[in-house]
């Protein structure tokens, strides 16, 4: 399914994968939800072609979708991990609620093992509504 999508994340930069609502193009996609169901600095867990995807909304409104599934923990739970910013440059992470790694909500990489990363969907806001994408390559998957 296309969608005419609104956004693709100034702030995140070239390659991001957060979405935000500033530009219009076509993407396929599954619906998640409306942006506004998603409360700021949290995510969801939604099914997206038998993969359980985190989708998460930073404060800026931004929207990354990482693989829900925890390599060191070893569960499914990362849309309930803590979302916040690190150092500088303000990189969007989610911490695990289980042992605290923190991944990179852009690239899925494990900012406390970077030799680890979770895999990465494109995701957009289609007119408030959240939708995730193709899942992205990821380096060492």
């Amino acid at each position: 399914m296309t969608h005419s999508v609104v956004g693709r994340g100034a702030s995140a930069g070239p390659g991001g994968r957060g979405a935000s609502a500033s530009e219009r193009r076509e993407t396929p996609g599954t619906v998640i939800c409306r942006l506004e169901q998603i409360r700021r600095e949290s995510g969801v867990t939604a099914l997206v072609e038998g993969e359980a995807v985190a989708v998460f909304r930073t404060y800026d409104d931004e929207v990354f979708a990482l693989s829900n599934f925890d390599p060191f923990g070893r569960a499914s739970v990362l849309s309930r991990g803590i979302v916040g910013t690190l150092g500088e440059d303000a990189v969007p992470f989610v911490a695990s609620p289980l042992l605290k790694q923190r991944f990179d909500l852009r690239t899925g990489v494990c900012l406390d093992d970077p030799a680890v990363a979770v895999a990465t969907y494109d995701v957009s806001v289609v007119d408030g509504v959240v939708v995730v994408g193709a899942r992205r390559e990821t380096i060492g998957s």
